[in-house]
């Protein structure tokens, strides 16, 4: 295409994310796909520069950092006709006028979803061997345990309950499906016939809880499951058992967690917290039961290039006539995370 003919887009971020993003040939490939500045990313939709650039913007490249995009945004921005994002969920960044107006959305959701889910199926294995609490053991005692004093470890048959079918929960549950492991699914939106195709038994959700040896919360954080993991829900979880989050941390009350968590009966793995981070005086930071990680599951660091070329072929896609791959409705925010 000509360069005359190419689109103007506009980086909407935090600009310390750009270099990781679109590394310099990959930068390279998108300025031949369109007319973009990579000195420019708007983080204030109110900045003189930013409103100069929305007025001939057509295509938003949006990561971390970006503002609101609603109504007078889109006033602003009158030739805007797609928002590619590079990042994760859109949920609380696009306002209805972006849906109303039927402008195509993309987001590197299903990319970023991959580190979570590998950050998971490790999680699991290791809570299964018991790593975390015989590093704890080891580091002070400095023995080898003798044989058979390991408690009831191991992964063969280990009953692994997973909460939401998002596309971290499926990928978490492709990975898990080679393995000699049980494992069982809830959420609302799945059948049957296609708990069946995920090769996963559905469950209730407190049966769920009450039949896992480990529980890993891949659920939305929308209204209906603010606090689904209430006081009564953890304490349906076995003796011994484990909890891992890498959702949010408002989908479970932090008092009862701790509370739980406190009393040793249950173990966690927690990349995500409420509040994040938590506050210096939380016992969760020194329990030993408590493996916590600074909210790392999802892309950092060299993963974040795979979000960038997502967003690279999705502009490639429309810069030829098409619709994205990896293109987000309204409809999608309901369930997936």
């Amino acid at each position: 295409m000509p360069s005359s003919q190419l689109p103007r887009a506009l980086f909407v971020m935090n600009p310390v994310h750009l270099p990781e993003l679109f590394p310099p040939r990959l930068m390279a490939r998108l300025q031949d796909l369109a007319h973009v500045d990579p000195a420019l990313a708007v983080r204030d939709f109110a900045d003189p520069e930013a409103a100069r650039a929305l007025a001939d913007t057509e295509i938003l490249i949006t990561g971390w950092g970006c503002p609101h995009i609603g109504a007078d945004v889109l006033a602003a921005a009158p030739r805007l006709r797609a928002v590619l994002h590079a990042a994760g969920s859109v949920r609380g960044l696009l306002g209805d006028a972006v849906w109303e107006r039927d402008i195509s959305v993309s987001s590197a959701v299903r990319a970023n979803a991959l580190p979570v889910a590998e950050y998971t199926l490790a999680a699991i294995l290791f809570v299964g061997k018991d790593a975390f609490g015989l590093r704890e053991r080891f580091r002070a005692e400095r023995v080898y345990p003798a044989p058979g004093d390991h408690g009831p470890i191991g992964n063969l048959g280990r009953r692994v309950g997973v909460i939401g079918a998002s596309r971290v929960g499926r990928r978490v549950l492709e990975l898990l499906r080679p393995l000699d492991l049980s494992l069982t699914l809830y959420d609302p939106y799945v059948d049957d016939a296609e708990a069946a195709a995920l090769g996963v038994v559905p469950l209730p959700l407190d049966e769920l809880i009450r039949t896992s040896d480990i529980v890993s919360l891949h659920a939305p954080d929308i209204p209906e499951t603010y606090r689904m993991l209430d006081r009564a829900r953890l304490a349906l979880i076995p003796d011994g058992g484990v909890l891992i989050n890498t959702s949010r941390g408002a989908l479970v009350d932090p008092e009862a967690l701790t509370d739980e968590l406190v009393s040793g009966r249950i173990s966690a793995v927690l990349d995500v917290t409420e509040p994040e981070p938590l506050p210096a005086e939380s016992p969760l930071y020194r329990l030993p039961n408590v493996f916590l990680t600074p909210h790392i599951a999802g892309s950092l660091g060299n993963e974040l290039e795979r979000l960038g070329r997502t967003v690279v072929d999705e502009l490639e896609r429309l810069v030829a006539g098409h619709q994205p791959v990896h293109a987000v409705s309204r409809a999608d925010l309901v369930k997936s995370a």
